[in-house]
């Protein structure tokens, strides 16, 4: 099911609307441009969606790289606790192995 306020945002950003409930009949449109179609939207959701979950990734990974790959990285710069940038570059690999980004819609890569 598409969600329409999340394509909205994505392909008309600062557009003025309301959406009252989940379809598109509830699609009050508020701005100048014409009001996007039913089929434009539902066509734009799989790569909206797929851009939602690379940003999710995206934001996982940021995460896990300050909590766990960053203090490896000053350690090695450092010199402390012989930690080298070969154990940083691990770390980030295996953070990117853990957390990889979805197949792009179509099943292109």
């Amino acid at each position: 099911m598409t969600d329409y306020a999340a394509v909205l945002n994505a392909i008309r950003p600062g557009a003025a609307w309301t959406l009252n409930g989940d379809d598109y009949a509830g699609l009050t449109w508020l701005n100048d441009s014409p009001k996007p179609t039913k089929k434009t939207l539902d066509d734009a959701w799989p790569q909206v969606q797929h851009d939602l979950a690379v940003a999710a990734v995206q934001q996982q990974r940021q995460d896990r790289y300050r909590a766990e790959a960053d203090p490896l990285f000053f350690e090695a710069q450092r010199g402390e606790d012989g930690v080298t940038m070969a154990d940083w570059e691990a770390k980030v690999a295996e953070i990117k192995a853990a957390l990889p980004y979805p197949p792009a819609p179509g099943g292109d890569s």
